[in-house]
C-alpha cells in the first residue's frame, strides 16, 4: 500500500530529515498527507562555552560541558542558530498525528533523531524511518517498514562526542599555554598531523644515493608490427649473477641494505658498457604466465575520496560536498559508508547494463559479491552506487560539471564491479651477453598482453604514483625463444638518484588512516579540513606539507602525551568505541578509566605509548602536571652550525646564540617554507641578510629618530617616539609608519625616502566643487581618492609626481568597474576537465587566482604562480564549485523607532556620567549583554574537536 493511500485513512504525518534539499526531494514522493521539514543538521550539542551552560552548573561542568563526576553526564543546549527551527518543528508537530524521524542511517543520524525526540517531546506516535537512497520506491518502503530508535548506536555516538570534548578541551589549553594561543588538539586530528610531520622528518633525515645501470635496445633482425615488435628494451639486472642495485636497495641514509648486491657507480657502469660493445647477446630464458585481474570493489567513502583525488583532482572535502548533492537529489546511495556490498536490486541493475552496453560475453555466470575489508564497518549500509533499480547512464541524468564527473565515476565503478575478469599473459625475457673482460651481463624485459579486457572496458583504477603503470596498459614484446640471437642496437648508461619518501596527499593520507584503523572513514574529510584550517598543514600542489607550528605541537604531544598520539592506542580506542556500539562494553566505566586513569582505558598494557612522561594515568592527571613542559625546548629544532629553528607566538624564526648575547643572530622564516627546505645553507643565507633597525637619521621637524625595519609583512619605515609618549588611552600617539615601495630596499632607502613615504597621503588639490583629491598608497597599490570615489594609479612613483590636472583628467574618464584593461594571464594551465575552457592564473585585487572564465579561485598561501600545476588549478576550481555561489545576505528593513524608555535613558546616562548610582542601574541591565558577548568569544576560541 502506498503512503498516499494509507494517509487517506486519516491523520497528518510530520517527517523530519536533516537537510532542506533532501526534504524537497522526499516531499515529492510522499503526497499531500505528509509534511516534510528539515532539522538542518544537529539541533543541539554540547555547549561551545561556559556562557551557554545553564546557571545551575558550576566549576568544571561549565568549562567542559560534561559533568565528569556524575557518570560523565553531557550538558546539551539547543544551538542558538537552531532555536527558530526548533520552534517551527514544534509548531508543525502540534498539528500532526504521527512523527517520522528520517535522519541518516548512521551513528550521527541516529543521534540527531534522538536529540529531536528529546527536544520536541512528541505526544504522538514516533517511528524511525531509514533509507539509503532517495527514490520513490525506497522512500515509500521506508514509510511502510519503520523501526525503533537504536539506543545502542546513540550511546556509542554520545561516547565519541564526550571523549572528543574531553580530549579537545583538556589538551588544547596546554597548547595555548606552551606553544601558541587558539591552537587545538583532537583524538584523530592530532594523530593525522603526527603522520604528516613524521613523513617530513623522514624527508629531512633522508640522504640521496646515486646508482647507475644500463639499458639496452635489442633487435630480432626481422620486420616488426603491433603484435610482434622488432625490438625490445631491457634493463641490466645482474652481473656475474650478482643483482645490480636499484633504488629499493638503499635505505634512507643512502646506504645499501644487506649484502650480495652490486652497486655500480658511473665509472664501473661506463666500463661495463664499453666491454659489451662487441658482445654477442642471446635470449637466456622466456617465462610466460597467465595474467588475470579481477574488478575493483564498488566504492565506499574512502575509496571514492582517493579515486576522485587521483582522477578528478578533488580534495576529500570537495568530493563529499559533491556526493552529498548527488545523494540528496536522488542520484546515488548514501555516501558515508564502510561497506562494499550491493543489494540484489543493484546487482541486477548492474548486470543488466553490462549486457546492454558490452554484451553477454562480458557478464560473469554468477553475480559478484565483495566482502567488507573495513574493521567494524557500520551496519546496514550499501556501497556507494547509482540509485534505483535501473541505473541511469551519465548522459541520462542531465547533470553537468563536477556532479556529472563524480556520478560518472561512481556509475562506471559499479557497473565494472559486475563484469568478467581481464585476462592475458605476462612475459619475462632475460638476455645475456659476455663483456670483453669475461663478465656476464644479464638484462631483463617484462611484457603484458591482454587477450580479453573484461571489466577494464568500463573502468580502470587510478594510482597515487604518477609514474605507476595502470592495469589496462599493455607492453608487447617480440616473439622470441630461448637461444635466439639478438643484436644490441643501443646501449645507454643511466644514472639515478634515490628520492625521499613522497609527502602525503589527501588521498594517500585517507588511505593511511584507514589502513591503521584510526578514526572513521566518514570523518576523514573533516579531519583533513581541520588540520588545513588550523595551519598545521598546507598544500603545495596536491602534497600536504606540515608547518613548523605542527612540528612544535607534535613534539609536545609526543613527549608529554605520548599515549594520546600513539597510533596503536588510537586504533584501540576506535575498537573500544565500536565494542560499546555493539553492547560489548559499557560507556561510563570506559570513560572513567580514560579520564581519571583507573587502569588503562583501552585495556592495553603499559607499552601502549612510549613518550617521555607517558604513563597509565588518566587524561586529567596528564594535563594537570604541566611544570615539566619546557615551552622553549618543545618549540626548538636544530638546523646545524649552531642554528636553531624556533616557533614563536608570531611565527617561525631561526637564531644563533642566546638572545642579548654577543654575536646573537636572528631571522624570520616564511610560514609557507616546507621544513625539509630549511637547509643549513638557506639558514646561513637568511641570517646574513640585513636585520634589525636601520637608523636613517632625525626628522628635522619633530626631532624623532627615523628607522627602517624588516617586518613579517615586508620592509617599512617608522619613527621612534620619545619616552613617556602615551601609547594607550585618549591621548595615545601612534608613530608614523609606511611600507617601502616595491622598488626600494633596506640597503638603499634614505632619510628623504622615509620622510616622503611617511608624508602620504598627499593632497593633490581640489576639483571645481572644492572636493579634495589625495594620492594614497593602499593594500592593493597606489590610488587617488576624491570623497568616496577611488581611481587606481599605474605605479607608486605617481603618488609624488601626479599633478592636479592629471588627476582631474583621470576623474573625467568614466569609472571602469573591475580592471580598465585586461592584463595578460600570469600563467596558462590548459583546458579545465569540467568546463572545457582554458584555465589561466591572473593577478587580482586580492592576489593571484585561477579562473576558467566562469569560476574564480584564489591561490592559497602555499601556492605560487611559478610552481602551481594544472592539476592544482583544477582542484582549486573544483573546491570552489563544490562550495556553490556565495550566499547573499538580505538587507533588513530599517526598524521602526520605538518611544524612548526610562531604561534606555539610564543606560545613556551611565555612559555619560560616572555616578555610582547610575552605574549600578546599568549593571543590572548588563548580564544578558555580557552573556552574549562571552558566548561569542567562547565560540571563537573554543578548541576544535574530532
Amino acid at each position: 500500500m502506498s503512503p498516499t493511500s494509507e494517509t487517506a485513512k486519516g491523520g497528518r504525518r510530520l517527517v523530519i530529515v536533516e537537510s532542506p534539499a533532501k526534504a524537497k526531494t522526499i516531499k515529492g514522493y510522499l503526497g499531500p498527507g505528509y509534511v516534510v521539514e528539515a532539522s538542518v543538521g544537529h539541533i543541539r550539542d554540547l555547549p561551545s562555552g561556559a556562557a551557554e551552560v545553564p546557571e545551575k552548573y558550576t566549576g568544571e561542568v561549565r568549562r567542559l560541558g560534561v559533568d565528569v563526576n556524575n557518570d560523565f553526564e553531557p550538558i546539551y543546549v539547543v544551538n542558538a542558530d537552531k532555536k527558530a527551527q526548533v520552534k517551527k518543528l514544534k509548531d508543525l508537530l502540534k498539528d500532526s498525528d504521527e512523527l517520522f524521524l528520517a535522519t541518516d542511517e548512521d551513528r550521527e543520524g541516529e543521534a540527531i533523531a534522538w536529540h529531536l525526540l528529546e527536544v520536541l517531546k512528541p505526544k504522538v506516535p514516533v517511528k524511525r524511518m531509514v533509507f539509503h537512497e532517495i527514490t520513490k520506491a525506497a522512500i515509500q518502503e521506508a514509510v511502510a517498514t519503520p523501526r525503533e530508535l537504536n539506543k545502542r548506536m546513540v550511546d556509542a555516538q554520545e561516547t565519541r562526542r564526550i571523549l572528543d570534548r574531553l580530549y579537545g578541551y583538556e589538551v588544547s589549553p596546554v597548547l595555548w599555554k606552551k606553544v601558541m594561543p587558539k591552537l587545538s588538539a583532537g583524538r584523530v586530528q592530532s594523530v593525522a598531523t603526527r603522520l604528516v610531520v613524521e613523513r617530513e622528518r623522514e624527508r629531512i633525515a633522508f640522504r640521496s644515493a646515486e646508482y647507475w645501470d644500463l639499458t639496452g635496445t635489442f633487435g630480432t633482425g626481422r620486420g616488426g608490427d603491433a603484435s610482434d615488435p622488432a625490438q625490445l628494451i631491457a634493463r641490466l639486472t645482474t652481473v656475474d649473477g650478482k643483482r645490480v642495485a636499484q633504488g629499493r636497495d638503499f635505505d634512507s641514509l643512502g646506504q645499501i641494505k644487506g649484502a650480495g648486491t652490486l652497486h655500480l657507480d658511473e665509472a664501473n657502469a661506463r666500463a661495463l658498457a664499453a666491454g659489451l660493445e662487441n658482445a654477442r647477446f642471446a635470449v637466456r630464458s622466456v617465462e610466460s604466465k597467465p595474467y588475470r585481474r579481477s574488478p575493483y570493489a564498488p566504492f565506499r567513502t574512502t575509496t571514492l575520496q582517493q579515486e576522485a583525488s587521483r582522477k578528478l583532482g578533488f580534495g576529500a572535502k570537495a568530493t563529499m560536498q559533491v556526493a552529498q548533492k548527488l545523494y540528496e537529489n536522488g542520484f546515488i546511495t548514501y555516501m558515508r559508508t564502510d561497506s562494499t556490498t550491493l543489494s540484489d536490486t543493484a546487482i541486477n541493475a548492474a548486470r543488466t547494463q553490462v549486457t546492454q552496453l558490452y554484451g553477454a560475453d562480458y557478464l560473469p555466470d554468477k553475480p559478484r559479491t565483495y566482502a567488507g575489508k573495513v574493521k567494524n564497518a557500520q551496519e546496514a549500509h550499501e556501497a556507494i552506487r547509482p540509485s534505483g533499480d535501473r541505473f541511469r547512464t551519465p548522459a541520462e541524468t542531465g547533470l553537468t560539471g563536477d556532479q556529472f564527473r563524480l556520478y560518472e565515476l561512481i556509475w562506471k565503478r559499479t557497473v565494472a564491479s559486475q563484469m568478467k575478469d581481464a585476462v592475458g599473459n605476462s612475459v619475462t625475457v632475460k638476455i645475456a651477453g659476455t663483456a670483453s673482460d669475461g663478465r656476464v651481463a644479464e638484462f631483463s624485459a617484462s611484457g603484458k598482453t591482454i587477450t580479453f579486457h573484461g571489466f577494464l572496458k568500463a573502468y580502470v583504477e587510478g594510482a597515487d604514483d604518477p609514474n605507476a603503470e595502470l592495469d589496462d596498459r599493455e607492453r608487447r614484446l617480440p616473439q622470441v625463444s630461448e637461444g635466439d640471437g639478438l643484436s644490441c642496437d643501443d646501449l645507454s648508461v643511466d644514472g639515478h638518484a634515490t628520492k625521499p619518501p613522497a609527502r602525503y596527499t589527501e588521498a594517500s593520507l585517507v588511505k593511511e588512516l584507514e589502513e591503521r584503523e584510526i578514526g572513521r572513514p566518514s570523518t576523514y574529510a573533516s579531519i583533513i579540513g581541520t588540520i588545513l584550517d588550523r595551519g598545521y598543514v598546507f598544500k603545495k600542489g596536491t602534497a600536504l606539507v606540515p608547518s613548523f607550528l605542527s612540528f612544535a605541537v607534535v613534539n609536545l604531544l609526543e613527549k608529554h602525551f605520548g599515549r594520546l598520539v600513539d597510533y596503536s592506542f588510537t586504533a584501540k580506542m576506535e575498537d573500544d568505541l565500536d565494542r560499546i556500539a555493539r553492547g560489548e562494553a559499557q560507556s561510563v566505566p570506559w570513560l572513567r578509566r580514560f579520564y581519571f586513569g583507573e587502569g588503562d582505558a583501552t585495556g592495553a598494557a603499559s607499552d601502549a605509548g612510549n613518550g617521555d612522561g607517558d604513563h597509565l594515568g588518566g587524561l586529567k592527571e596528564l594535563v594537570t602536571d604541566l611544570g615539566a613542559i619546557d615551552a622553549r625546548e618543545i618549540s626548538s629544532f636544530p638546523v646545524g652550525n649552531d642554528i636553531k629553528l624556533r616557533v614563536g607566538r608570531y611565527g617561525p624564526y631561526i637564531e644563533r646564540g642566546e638572545k642579548d648575547s654577543e654575536g646573537h643572530q636572528r631571522a624570520d622564516v616564511q610560514d609557507d617554507l616546507a621544513p625539509d627546505e630549511l637547509t643549513v645553507e638557506l639558514a646561513e643565507e637568511l641570517l646574513a641578510k640585513p636585520s634589525g633597525d636601520f637608523a636613517l637619521g632625525t626628522d628635522p621637524v619633530s626631532g624623532n629618530e627615523i628607522v627602517a625595519k624588516d617586518g613579517r609583512y615586508g620592509p617599512y619605515v617608522t619613527e621612534i617616539l620619545p619616552e613617556g609618549t602615551p601609547k594607550t588611552g585618549k591621548n595615545a600617539v601612534k608613530p608614523r609608519t609606511a611600507s617601502l615601495f616595491k622598488t626600494m630596499s633596506l640597503d638603499t632607502v634614505t632619510l628623504d625616502d622615509a620622510m616622503a613615504l611617511m608624508s602620504l597621503p598627499r593632497i593633490v588639490g581640489a576639483d571645481a566643487e572644492g572636493v579634495e583629491i589625495t594620492a594614497q598608497n593602499g593594500r592593493y597599490g597606489p590610488y587617488l581618492k576624491k570623497g568616496t570615489d577611488s581611481r587606481s594609479l599605474e605605479n607608486e612613483e605617481q603618488l609624488f609626481s601626479i599633478t592636479l590636472e592629471e588627476a582631474l583628467a583621470i576623474y573625467a574618464q568614466p569609472k571602469v568597474r573591475g580592471r580598465a584593461a585586461a592584463k595578460p594571464p600570469l600563467k596558462e594551465l590548459g583546458e579545465d576537465p569540467v568546463s572545457g575552457k582554458p584555465v589561466v592564473v591572473k593577478d587580482g585585487r586580492f592576489g593571484a587566482y585561477v579562473t576558467d572564465g566562469e569560476t574564480n579561485a584564489t591561490l592559497r598561501a602555499a601556492d605560487s604562480v611559478e610552481e602551481i600545476t594544472p592539476e592544482r588549478g583544477y582542484e582549486l576550481l573544483a573546491e570552489k564549485r563544490a562550495k556553490g555561489p556565495a550566499k547573499k545576505v538580505a538587507k533588513k528593513a530599517p526598524a521602526k523607532k520605538a518611544p524612548a524608555k526610562k531604561t534606555a535613558a539610564k543606560k545613556t546616562a551611565a555612559k555619560k556620567t560616572a555616578a555610582s548610582a547610575t552605574k549600578k542601574t546599568a549593571a543590572k541591565k548588563a548580564p544578558a549583554k555580557k552573556t552574549a558577548a562571552a558566548a561569542k568569544k567562547a565560540a571563537a576560541s573554543a578548541p576544535a574537536e574530532d
